[in-house]
């Protein structure tokens, strides 16, 4: 099933006025109308989030099923078995979004919701780069604190999940 944010799904994303715990709120952030929960689930799963996430999700009105696509219309994002060679910017970053964007964006929200404050320091090291290769040189302390943090499943998810952004240049 592809689901798509409500009004009010929109309205928690720019506003954090319902108050959705940041795990929620990280597979909301992910809900684009073009890809199907079990590729959503594939990429939030060190997050421990089900599908009775997207259910909660559905059932509190942050998101609704889209109503002009079927599964078989879309391009899955998901990392296949056999990485591409030249991986589709479209699947892979958020619509509008540069992969610098992208890249910002996946490091303040993942570096929040899974270190928290001790991730602090990190997080002041993504404010000041300024290029791809800056974001590259902070991919290995970046998934050494999660592992740290979290354990070798949620560092292998986000590594898997930023390799996949960074691989686009």
């Amino acid at each position: 099933m592809i689901y798509d944010k409500t009004e009010k799904g929109q309205d928690e994303i720019h506003t954090r006025k319902n108050h959705l715990p940041s795990r929620m709120r990280s597979l909301l952030v992910l809900v684009d109308g073009k890809t199907d929960d079990d590729a959503l689930l594939k990429k939030v799963a060190g997050l421990g989030l089900t599908q009775e996430s997207i259910e909660e999700l559905l059932q509190q009105g942050f998101i609704a099923p889209h109503p002009d696509q079927t599964p078989s219309e879309v391009a899955v994002s998901a990392p296949s078995a056999e990485p591409e060679a030249h991986p589709d910017k479209s699947a892979i970053l958020p619509e509008g979004e540069t992969q610098w964007e992208a890249l910002y964006h996946f490091y303040t929200t993942t570096i929040k919701s899974t270190l928290g404050l001790r991730g602090y320091a990190l997080q002041l090291k993504v404010e000041r780069c300024a290029s791809i290769n800056d974001f590259r040189a902070l991919r290995q302390p970046y998934v050494d604190a999660v592992l740290k943090s979290k354990g070798p499943e949620m560092a292998r998810s986000l590594g898997d999940r930023l390799d996949q952004l960074l691989s686009l240049s």
